[in-house]
């Protein structure tokens, strides 16, 4: 072990646009694909860590993870193609469970539902577990030891030194929760304050094992998330070639989520 052990820079990536014209709430569902413009956007974050648009010139890309999900392998793929680095697959990273995947989720339907259906109002009973779906605190545990993957994945490369980065790709309310739980917030939270956009770069940034800081950027912010199907541009093979991409799981049932006050600027939501 050396001096600069488990120094280094962790990219935790959202994955790209995925074509959603219904408005499902997909969370862990297979067969959901990135539009063309989630496509778009996984090769303009891939040019910005080459160094060929950001300020900081090509990352020192030594390890890059992502969820079994369609959406994230698609977002990985320009990567391994530019940085040669291999993929790996690991589940840590996959989208949070939740009770109301595969439903169209706006405020009147999932209201409606929940009135039909008395068998379903324990679901909401606890919205600062949450318990509609995954406890935060297990999302934030296995974000955390993919990131400690990251980093001893860094300490194994033939050199050492500071500027070594991993980037993992994930989605939106895991990213959000582990940046939380690194930076001394609570874990339940108003959606909406998020600062998550689709295909943007959450950079938690270590020395010696030590999380020291964090930092956000939009690289593909330029890229408008619109519906427009391309399923196949990667090549990656949707597990069900007949779905249309919905929202992830990342929304609030019923608006029953309380308001976060520590979060930071609203923004940074989009699709």
């Amino acid at each position: 072990m050396t001096d600069t052990a488990r120094t280094g820079t962790v990219h935790l990536l959202r994955h790209g646009k995925v074509h959603n014209p219904s408005g499902i709430l997909y969370g862990r569902l297979p067969g959901y694909v990135l539009a063309g413009s989630g496509q778009a956007m996984a090769e303009a974050v891939c040019r910005d860590l080459a160094g060929e648009r950001g300020a900081g010139g090509r990352i020192d890309l030594a390890y890059l993870a992502a969820s079994s999900l369609v959406r994230a392998q698609q977002t990985a793929a320009p990567l391994v193609a530019e940085f040669g680095v291999p993929l790996v697959t690991d589940d840590r990273l996959i989208e949070a469970g939740n009770r109301f995947e595969g439903r169209r989720m706006t405020a009147r339907t999932t209201t409606g539902e929940l009135l039909r259906h008395p068998s379903k109002w324990p679901w909401l009973r606890n919205p600062l577990r949450p318990s509609w779906g995954e406890p935060y605190l297990d999302i934030a545990h296995r974000m955390l030891g993919a990131v400690y993957t990251a980093l001893d994945a860094l300490d194994s490369r033939d050199h050492h030194g500071a500027g070594r980065d991993a980037v993992l790709v994930s989605h939106q309310l895991p990213i959000w929760t582990v940046r939380r739980y690194l930076t001394g917030h609570r874990l339940w939270h108003d959606p909406r304050s998020r600062q998550c956009a689709v295909a943007s770069l959450t950079s938690l940034h270590f020395e010696d094992g030590v999380f020291v800081g964090v930092s956000y950027r939009e690289p593909a912010g330029h890229i408008a998330a619109v519906d427009d199907p391309e399923p196949h541009a990667t090549g990656i093979t949707p597990d069900d070639p007949t779905a249309d991409g919905t929202l992830e799981g990342t929304a609030d049932p019923g608006g029953v989520e309380p308001s976060g006050t520590d979060g930071p600027t609203r923004g940074g939501g989009r699709r």
